[in-house]
C-alpha cells in the first residue's frame, strides 16, 4: 500500500478529501467541502474514522485542483466548509484559509471545539464566517465518548470558553450533539443547558460505525456515493 505523509509545514498536504457539493454540511448554503487528515480523538462512533485516524492512506488532494474548481463554481457556491478529521490540528492552518479567503467566498469551521484559542484567533482575523461546534455529550461523559482522549475537564475548560465567546458573538457559532446510543434524554437536556439563552442545539441522527465501513473502504475511489448528513461523501482525485 502506497502511503501519503503529512507535512506539518505544508498545510495543503492535510487535504484528504474534497467534496465539490453539498447541500447539508452548511444548512442554506450550496457549499464545496475539504476534509483534512487527521484527529485529536478517537470516539467510538467516528463516522469518517479512515480520514481522521489513517489519513496517510489516502493521497492528499492537490491545492491547484481546488483553487482550479473553485474558481470556475465560485458563482454557484454559497461557501466553502473545512471539517475532517479535526482541522484545528493542521499546522498552519491559518495561512490555507488566508489563500482560501482570497477566492471570495464565506467559510464555515467544523470543530470539536478543544482549540478554542484557534477558533477565536480565527474570527477576530476575520478568517472564518461561521464556526460549527460539536459537543459530544455532557462534560461528564466525555473520556468515554471520545476513547479516553479528551478529559471531563479539558471538555469543559475548552468549550466553556467557545461558549462565553457564543455568548458575545452568537452570529459565528452553531452548536450540534450526535445522538449516539450512550446518550439519553437527560443527557441531551443537560448539553442543552450548557448554551447561552439565543443559542440551539442542532441534533444528528447517529449511523452505526459498520454502516460507515463501506463508505471508508471506497475513499481509494474517485467518487464515493450520495451522502446524507451524517455520512460525508468525499471525492478523491477527480478532475471536477
Amino acid at each position: 500500500m502506497t502511503l501519503y505523509e503529512l507535512d506539518p509545514e505544508l498545510p495543503w498536504s492535510y487535504i484528504r478529501g474534497f467534496q465539490p457539493v453539498s447541500l447539508c454540511d452548511w444548512p442554506g448554503h450550496i457549499s464545496c467541502v475539504l476534509f483534512f487528515g487527521g484527529c485529536n480523538l478517537r470516539c467510538p462512533t467516528c463516522h469518517n474514522s479512515k480520514i481522521a485516524w489513517n489519513p496517510i492512506e489516502l493521497p492528499p488532494i492537490p491545492s491547484e485542483k481546488i483553487f482550479s474548481f473553485l474558481q470556475k463554481r465560485k458563482s454557484w457556491l454559497d461557501g466553502i466548509v473545512l471539517t475532517g478529521g479535526e482541522p484545528s490540528q493542521v499546522p498552519k492552518l491559518g495561512s490555507l484559509i488566508s489563500e482560501l479567503k482570497t477566492v471570495g467566498l464565506p467559510i464555515k469551521f467544523d470543530t470539536n471545539g478543544l482549540e478554542p484559542e484557534m477558533v477565536k484567533t480565527f474570527i477576530c482575523s476575520e478568517l472564518i464566517d461561521i464556526v460549527a461546534v460539536d459537543i459530544k455529550g455532557p462534560w461528564s461523559k466525555y473520556p468515554d465518548l471520545t476513547g479516553g482522549k479528551c478529559s471531563e475537564e479539558r471538555a469543559r475548560i475548552s468549550l466553556s470558553y467557545l461558549l462565553e465567546l457564543a455568548q458575545d458573538w452568537p452570529e459565528y457559532f452553531y452548536f450540534r450533539t450526535t445522538w449516539v446510543p450512550k446518550l439519553s434524554q437527560p443527557d441531551i437536556e443537560e448539553i442543552r443547558s450548557y448554551l447561552p439563552q439565543k443559542q440551539t442545539l442542532h441534533l444528528q441522527d447517529y449511523v452505526p460505525p459498520e454502516k460507515h465501513s463501506k463508505t471508508n473502504s471506497m475513499l481509494d475511489f474517485q467518487v464515493i456515493p450520495p451522502k446524507t448528513e451524517t455520512n460525508p461523501t468525499m471525492v478523491q482525485d477527480e478532475g471536477y
